[in-house]
């Protein structure tokens, strides 16, 4: 029997049950794994996603997506193949698609962590016989903090700005990262203002269940409480007109790739937060052990690397050639493109 997932032009494709795993060209049936842009695209005849995700994919796609949406764990049929969707721990959900055909298991499982957060269901295990894994932090050198440190620290440097009288303007991706991050803020300290770009995102979350504290856009604080406030934006709002009603603030930016040498500097920011949603080399290295699989197709990231590690664990380990990107270095990449001042 040939491999039960194959690289098209179109995308990741399941032979047998003739569908593809968040395609990144126009396809008549696509799961998608999770909604960030280079994972979730428009132009499918039809989405499968698990349920907690169809509200951020519609607010993303469209609201007249043709989607269907099933809970964690229930199974549900397509051309000879069981598919079940299981939490992959990335972004309110993110989930892994686990495939079932003639008695061999594939799981293919989109951007995941296995540290915990308040954002979405914890990352699970799911036994196979192939994993395929993402790769987007698979270098050694990346191991994060605990995610209590980095909201300490978040909070302990709003803090010190507000007694100041300084603004705080944290750069974060608007789905997942900011969320995430409001998680963690304490609101005695002062305001919270988010950019527009994460405020929809902020009340699917909401209405998710996740318990995020009060936001405000811009327009709703008054001047002199800009000075304690602290403000979550995506990168692409650096430089733009939308900042200047801020007047002298204190900007940091939040992403694993923080973590490198130099980055900060890049961004020309006051502060690097080390906070990321994909898993660290040790979180994959554990991830992948808990399959037990003893195949593994490495994707976006640190392909070869992963690839020659594993196969020195005695893995049958190689490498798919896909379109997705980092939900983290698509920010950056947008930072170059001036978002409208309008965007409160």
């Amino acid at each position: 029997m040939g491999d039960m997932v194959v690289v098209r032009k179109e995308g990741l494709y399941c032979v047998p049950g003739q569908f593809y795993i968040d395609p990144w060209r126009p396809v008549d049936r696509a799961v998608i794994t999770h909604a960030h842009g280079d994972h979730a695209r428009v132009g499918h005849g039809h989405y499968l996603s698990a349920a907690a995700g169809v509200g951020i994919l519609k607010s993303r796609l469209g609201q007249d997506i043709h989607i269907d949406g099933i809970e964690y764990g229930a199974g549900i049929e397509h051309n000879g193949v069981k598919i079940s969707l299981h939490p992959a721990g990335h972004v309110l959900g993110s989930a892994q698609v686990r495939m079932e055909h003639k008695g061999e298991v594939w799981v293919a499982s989109g951007d995941y962590k296995v540290e915990p957060d308040r954002t979405c269901v914890p990352f699970e295990p799911v036994r196979c016989d192939t994993f395929i894994t993402e790769s987007t932090f698979g270098l050694p050198i990346y191991r994060w903090e605990s995610e209590q440190s980095i909201f300490d620290d978040i909070n302990g440097w709003w803090r010190k700005n507000a007694a100041e009288g300084r603004c705080s303007v944290v750069f974060a991706y608007s789905f997942g990262k900011a969320q995430r991050i409001l998680s963690g803020l304490d609101p005695t300290i002062g305001p919270i203002i988010c950019h527009g770009a994460a405020e929809p995102l902020n009340r699917v979350y909401r209405e998710g269940g996740v318990d995020l504290p009060p936001t405000k856009m811009v327009t709703e604080v008054d001047k002199a409480a800009l000075k304690t406030a602290i403000v979550i934006a995506p990168p692409s709002a650096g430089g733009t007109t939308w900042m200047k009603r801020f007047g002298d603030y204190s900007d940091a930016f939040a992403s694993g790739w923080m973590q490198l040498r130099g980055a900060r500097r890049r961004r020309g920011v006051d502060r690097g937060f080390v906070l990321s949603d994909h898993a660290d080399w040790p979180g994959l290295m554990t991830a992948i052990r808990a399959t037990e699989a003893p195949r593994v197709i490495v994707t976006h990231g640190s392909i070869p690397v992963m690839v020659r590690w594993l196969r020195q664990l005695g893995l049958d380990a190689s490498g798919f050639n896909t379109e997705y990107g980092d939900d983290e270095a698509d920010e950056v990449v947008a930072a170059a493109v001036p978002e409208e001042a309008g965007n409160a």
